[in-house]
């Protein structure tokens, strides 16, 4: 932003002797950084100032004045317009079709004589970086530059109707720019059309149908404001940035509209270019409240550091436009619609803190002898889970929290996806609602890079609308399940590798987990479970992605992708102590027991049957093998087992361990209809 200090000096009482250097310093050091101090041109002294994108309001003459008369102790004033009276009656009619995206819109009518401007507005202009067309033009752009708040000229006779709507662009609507470019627009682009096409694109860029001329007689004023998000959007999608779009995109000041017409309107009697014909149209039927905020001296002086002076702290605010009402030892602030970027009690302390000095702050060292904090227990929640997936063999990944809509869909409940209120293009627009959507992007990059066998795992947070923030672990793979030995043949991974890492996250948090058959949108059915804890809380889900999803992502290849992913929030919860056992002191004996079953019989359902037909002596259940196929009847699967017995008190004998397998293979015959091979 180029502030000509002349100009600033119109709305700052900042002393005459104050060079550019002065200036500059003073601002800096109230934060905002000078990009340069350019050499006095014919409209005066010029600073170059670096606006951050939480500042719109600086982006103007007034805001920087507002702010140098503050950090130099003089007196702020806006003056008043003086315009003549409406010689006639001559209206635009305005209607907003599209409110949510255009709560207020103005409009009024002049009629004008197009000339140059004056050498002294001209000269203002080209110092502040704008090129200088004509006078109606011009007088728009010094408004913008003055007040911040852009505004736009219309032939009136090149409206049809001498109407204007404020709609959404509609399918296939084109309309060819004051740049000269036909552009295409969406359905989704706020425009402002006649009664029968588009002029301009709101917020960004007027029409040629409509521009000004030199044989233009009335123009309609606009001066309005959009949704920032909106303009930021179509700004991006038809790549044009423009000096209003950078303003609105921002987000401009509500109550600005009729008072920027009303100095556009004055600028233009002053010149002799002109006079308002009609009556202002405003339209704003839902009228903002400004936003109040709680400051309370303690939170001044806590954060600070020191005890900011209550006469201090209200002077520096009423300076910065802010209202104060005192409330015992605190205030009601109420902030300025111009202030976009102040929403809570900090901020406000901020404001205080870079004008009062921050030099002015005493120095104090941090007072020893504290007890250090407790480790944040997340943090060890994920270095456990982190050397559990890194021992399994698997790589980390990092991905984006921000994701596009489609990719969040089956991993999410109906209408349970966070959406991001200014996303940063048309591909970040929601929160990421699992990580398996990121991971699966990952492991297509690396498919189609030569890579058949991936093992990635990410820990990271994940959003709904139902419950908040979560902190999970997932994990996809895809390929061979083991490193090729030739020992043994290749092969692939399966459910039941997948679940086994899920087993032994669960084991590393001590949550001793229960598998249940489930029907999850992103997975295959049949091939999907949900993860329980002992007391019935959801941990996680783990199975096989569902082709369809696979597909969307196009990862490259035809083979099973399996994933899995875990709450750690839920598991940290559910974690128990630690119980120290002794070593064992016997031996035990393990014996193998192979088992066919109806295929829909749940493993969950098989290891519980075992477990409770078992003595106490059973001590482990482990499945090695699960089969189909020739020699299995049809319908029926092969299910292989490790059962591991010992006692604590003594060695077991093998008629109580054959005593102990016939009990387990009959209840699994009488619970199931399963027989032993």
């Amino acid at each position: 932003m180029k502030l000509v200090l002349p100009w600033m000096r119109e709305f700052a009482a900042v002393p005459a002797d104050a060079s550019a250097d002065a200036v500059a310093s003073r601002l800096a050091s109230c934060g905002f950084e000078v990009a340069e101090i350019l050499a006095a041109a014919a409209g005066g002294p010029v600073i170059d100032f670096e606006v951050t994108a939480n500042r719109p309001d600086c982006l103007s003459v007034v805001g920087l004045a507002r702010e140098a008369a503050v950090a130099f102790g003089v007196d702020f004033r806006i003056p008043d317009s003086r315009i003549s009276a409406a010689s006639a009656s001559s209206a635009v009619e305005v209607e907003i079709a599209a409110p949510e995206l255009c709560p207020r819109y103005a409009a009024q009518v002049a009629r004008v004589q197009i000339g140059p401007s004056p050498s002294w507005l001209a000269e203002r202009l080209h110092a502040a970086g704008v090129r200088p067309i004509n006078n109606v033009v011009d007088v728009t752009n010094y408004v913008m530059i003055e007040r911040g708040h852009p505004m736009h000229a219309f032939d009136l006779e090149r409206l049809a109707g001498r109407r204007i709507v404020v709609r959404s662009a509609r399918k296939g609507e084109t309309l060819r720019t004051l740049d000269g470019v036909e552009r295409t627009l969406e359905p989704d682009m706020l425009v402002i059309a006649d009664a029968e096409r588009v002029a301009a694109i709101a917020g960004v860029m007027g029409g040629a149908d409509s521009e000004v001329s030199d044989r233009t007689t009335l123009v309609a004023f606009e001066s309005a404001w959009f949704l920032p998000r909106s303009v930021r959007i179509t700004s991006r999608r038809l790549g044009l940035k423009t000096e209003a779009s950078a303003r609105f995109e921002r987000g401009a000041d509500i109550e600005a509209p009729v008072t920027a017409m009303a100095r556009a309107i004055e600028l233009l009697e002053k010149i002799g270019g002109g006079q308002a014909v009609g009556p202002v149209v405003d339209s704003y039927p839902r009228r903002a409240d400004r936003r109040v905020l709680e400051l309370r001296r303690a939170r001044i002086a806590h954060l600070l550091g020191a005890d900011v002076p209550a006469a201090d702290t209200e002077r520096l605010l009423a300076g910065l436009g802010f209202g104060a009402a005192a409330r015992g030892e605190a205030w009601q602030i109420e902030v300025p619609a111009w202030r976009v970027d102040v929403t809570r009690e900090v901020d406000l302390i901020e404001e205080i803190g870079r004008h009062y000095g921050y030099d002015r702050l005493p120095t104090s060292f941090p007072p020893l002898g504290e007890v250090t904090p407790a480790p944040d227990p997340r943090i060890g929640r994920d270095d456990l889970a982190r050397r559990v997936m890194l021992a399994a063999g698997f790589d980390e990944a990092v991905t984006f929290t921000f994701i596009e809509r489609k990719a969040a869909e089956p991993f999410a409940a109906e209408g349970s996806i966070a959406a991001i209120a200014n996303p940063l293009s048309e591909k970040f627009t929601v929160l990421r609602p699992s990580l398996l959507p990121g991971l699966l992007d990952a492991l297509a990059h690396n498919r189609r890079h030569g890579q058949a066998d991936v093992r990635l795992f990410e820990i990271g947070a994940c959003f709904n609308t139902n419950d908040g923030e979560h902190r999970r672990a997932g994990l996809v793979w895809i390929g061979r399940a083991d490193e090729e030995h030739w020992s043994a043949p290749p092969r692939a991974v399966d459910f039941f590798d997948a679940r086994g890492v899920a087993e032994r996250l669960c084991g590393a948090f001590r949550v001793p987990p229960r598998f249940v058959e489930a029907s999850e949108r992103c997975l295959a059915a049949g091939r999907a479970a949900r993860v329980l804890g002992a007391d019935g809380r959801l941990l996680g889900i783990v199975g096989q992605l569902h082709p369809a999803v696979v597909e969307a992502r196009d990862v490259p290849g035809r083979d099973d992708v399996y994933v899995a992913e875990l709450d750690l929030d839920a598991l940290g919860a559910g974690m128990h102590a630690a119980r120290i056992e002794p070593l064992p002191r016997f031996p035990s004996i393990v014996r193998d027991l192979s088992i066919l079953a109806d295929v829909r019989l749940p493993a969950a359902d098989v290891r519980g049957t075992i477990r409770s037909a078992a003595p106490a002596t059973l001590v482990e259940v482990g499945e090695f093998d699960r089969y189909q196929g020739k020699g299995i009847p049809e319908g029926r699967v092969s299910l292989s087992y490790h059962l591991t017995f010992r006692a604590a008190d003594r060695t077991l004998t093998d008629a109580e361990v054959d005593q102990a397998m016939a009990a387990i293979v009959a209840a699994l015959q009488q619970s199931h209809g399963a027989e032993r091979r």
